[in-house]
């Protein structure tokens, strides 16, 4: 994990005028960083949270720096695995980041900041159609977050659970779990039945809009 410093949000510059010969001064203003962690299965074009992704960067534009590295072995996910992927991509310290989880990716998320590993103050946490492991049929040992995992979770200014009513793969109750678990948070439920999301989820954008980075 590469450690960094708060910056400012804006970074002074100069820049030579040729043919005057002088120097102006200019102003850029930093981009507000996210992480993506992206869903089980196949991740190739057209695939996964591809799709997602890419929306995503289009529609939040140049203000924004997305990551989205490539979990280990996603058509045959570990939480090990991904854990350390996932922790080797996220900064020590900074500026505030917000955390995006897709599907599988969001419940990592969630079990990776409960094992108090994250060192990166966070402006917001969006979970998009994560599963809760723990439920009836969801009880994979690996993936199920520890006892009370909320009171060990990091200061996390915003907290946003997306999820559709008659999702095809993950159950529209999970979002509800996660939101009574975790309180003050705030519950989106999405009309339909997507879960990859490939034509996007406007909602997710105008969260992300009015957080405070």
């Amino acid at each position: 994990m590469a450690e960094l410093h708060p910056v400012p949000k804006y970074v002074v510059f100069y820049f030579c005028e040729a043919a005057r010969g002088r120097f102006r001064a200019g102003f850029y203003k930093m981009k507000k960083e996210i992480f993506f962690v992206h869903s089980a299965g196949p991740q190739g074009k057209g695939q996964g949270s591809s799709d997602f992704i890419a929306h995503l960067v289009k529609s939040l534009g140049d203000g924004y720096r997305i990551h989205h590295p490539a979990m280990p072995d996603p058509e045959n996910p570990r939480y090990m695995p991904w854990k350390m992927a996932l922790q080797s991509s996220l900064p020590v310290g900074g500026n505030k980041s917000a955390l995006i989880g897709h599907s599988l990716g969001g419940s990592v998320i969630v079990k990776y900041l409960s094992e108090g590993l994250c060192q990166m103050p966070l402006a917001g946490l969006f979970l998009v159609g994560a599963p809760y492991w723990g439920t009836r049929g969801w009880a994979m040992e690996e993936f199920m977050f520890p006892r009370d995992f909320q009171s060990k979770l990091p200061d996390i200014d915003k907290i946003f659970v997306y999820h559709s009513r008659y999702d095809k793969f993950v159950p529209f109750s999970h979002g509800q779990f996660y939101t009574k678990a975790l309180e003050g948070s705030v519950f989106r439920a999405i009309d339909g039945d997507q879960h990859e999301f490939n034509e996007g989820l406007p909602v997710l954008v105008k969260d992300i809009q009015h957080l405070s980075f």
